[in-house]
């Protein structure tokens, strides 16, 4: 199935989102790390709590604007996935704020919107195959987590009955 070429967005647009990103995710040199950046992103992850979440909430502002600019559902959902995975793993203490400063989100998100800009089909079909190949991983894992819900409450409860 083709995809209708997007309204390409001004050079102006396209900077705007460069700088957000830039500004979330790669604004800040880390000293004594060879010229590393983090971005305002990864500093509101430190803040236990609230940190990621806020995080979150900035990162959708580049979502949205795709969401304005017509990309299509598949590729919403993988920006949408980027966001998701650096959230989630931020979580984790310590572990999720070094993902965190890895992952960046919006750079991957404002590039995946550019090469959707540049070549619609093809990353429009990309998009489609990772989210299906999420979707299948999600029921997956869900499965798994069902099954070992279901032998923890059998083994706690011919615990209690023993």
């Amino acid at each position: 199935m083709a995809v209708k070429k997007p309204a390409e967005p001004s050079q102006k647009k396209r900077h705007h989102l460069d700088r957000i990103a830039w500004i979330l995710d790669n604004s800040i040199p880390v000293p004594g790390l060879g010229g590393y950046r983090i971005g305002v992103d990864s500093l509101l992850g430190l803040v236990p709590g609230i940190g990621d979440a806020l995080g979150a909430a900035l990162s959708t502002y580049i979502l949205g604007e795709a969401v304005r600019l017509g990309a299509p559902k598949s590729v919403l959902l993988r920006m949408f996935f980027n966001i998701m995975i650096e959230s989630v793993i931020g979580i984790i203490p310590f572990a999720g704020d070094i993902f965190d400063m890895t992952w960046k989100a919006n750079a991957r998100n404002v590039k995946l919107l550019e090469r959707y800009w540049d070549n619609p089909d093809t990353t429009a079909r990309s998009s489609r195959f990772l989210a299906v190949g999420v979707m299948v991983l999600v029921f997956l894992i869900l499965g798994l987590l069902i099954s070992l819900s279901w032998l923890i409450l059998k083994g706690l409860l011919s615990l209690i009955n023993a």
